[in-house]
C-alpha cells in the first residue's frame, strides 16, 4: 500500500488544489482562464495544480473541438468513474484490488460478507483515503467508512463544506472506477465537526 511519498502528501493536501477540484466537480470542461478568474491564482500555478490532480487521477483533460480559427483550448473535468474516466484512477483501482486479494489469501479470516466486486471497491477506496492522509476504518457490515479524526479538520476548518463535498465526490469517483455495487450514500450528521462517518450503499439495498 506504499506510494513512495509521505503520508498525507497528496493532490488534495493543498487547499488551492481542493478549490480547483471543487470548481471542476461543479462543472465540467473548465478552462485555465476560468479557473484563474475564480481562484485568483497565477495561470502557471493553476496549470501546476491541474497537472498534479491529473497525476493522481482526479482530473482529466481534453482538447476543445473547434470549427473556427484559433488555437483549441484545453478543457478540464473532474473524474467520476462513469462519464469522465481516468486511466490513472482505473490503474490504481486494479492495483489496490490485487493487493487486497493477496492480503486476504495471506491473512485468511472469516468468510467476507461482501461480494468480490464490492471488496475490490473497498480496497481502492481505502488506499486512496490513506494516500490522502486519512486513517479509514471500514465497517463492512454497516457499510460505513469512519474518517475520524479528519486529516483536514483542523488545518482547513474554515473550508469544511467545500472539503466534505470534494472528498465525497472523490470517494464516489474511486468506487465507480473500481466498478462494483457500492456507492456513496452520504455523510452521517454529527455535532462534532471533527467527526466524519461516510455511509455507503450496496446496489442490492436500493429500492
Amino acid at each position: 500500500m506504499t506510494t513512495g511519498r509521505p503520508t498525507g502528501y497528496s493532490a488534495i493536501s493543498s487547499y488551492s488544489r481542493v478549490e480547483i477540484l471543487h470548481l471542476v466537480q461543479d462543472r465540467d470542461h473548465r478552462t485555465v482562464s476560468e479557473l484563474v478568474s475564480a481562484t485568483r491564482l497565477h495561470p502557471n500555478t493553476v496549470r501546476e495544480h491541474l497537472q498534479r490532480l491529473m497525476e493522481d487521477g482526479y482530473v482529466v483533460s481534453e482538447t476543445e473541438h473547434r470549427t473556427t480559427r484559433g488555437r483549441p483550448r484545453v478543457l478540464y473535468s473532474a473524474t467520476d468513474g462513469v462519464t469522465s474516466c481516468s486511466p490513472v484512477q482505473r490503474r490504481k483501482a486494479r492495483a489496490a484490488a490485487d493487493r487486497g486479494d493477496l492480503m486476504r489469501r495471506v491473512i485468511p479470516g472469516s468468510a467476507p460478507e461482501l461480494d468480490t466486486a464490492a471488496l475490490h471497491q473497498i480496497d481502492a477506496l481505502v488506499e486512496d483515503l490513506v494516500d490522502a492522509g486519512f486513517d479509514p476504518l471500514v465497517d463492512e457490515d454497516e457499510l460505513t467508512v469512519e474518517l475520524t479524526p479528519c486529516a483536514h479538520a483542523s488545518s482547513q476548518a474554515s473550508h469544511r463544506d467545500v472539503l466534505c463535498s470534494v472528498h465525497l465526490s472523490i470517494m464516489q469517483s474511486v468506487l465507480s472506477s473500481a466498478e462494483g455495487p457500492l456507492s456513496v450514500d452520504g455523510m452521517r450528521s454529527s455535532c462534532d465537526p471533527r467527526e466524519c462517518i461516510v455511509q455507503l450503499l450496496h446496489a442490492a439495498q436500493k429500492p
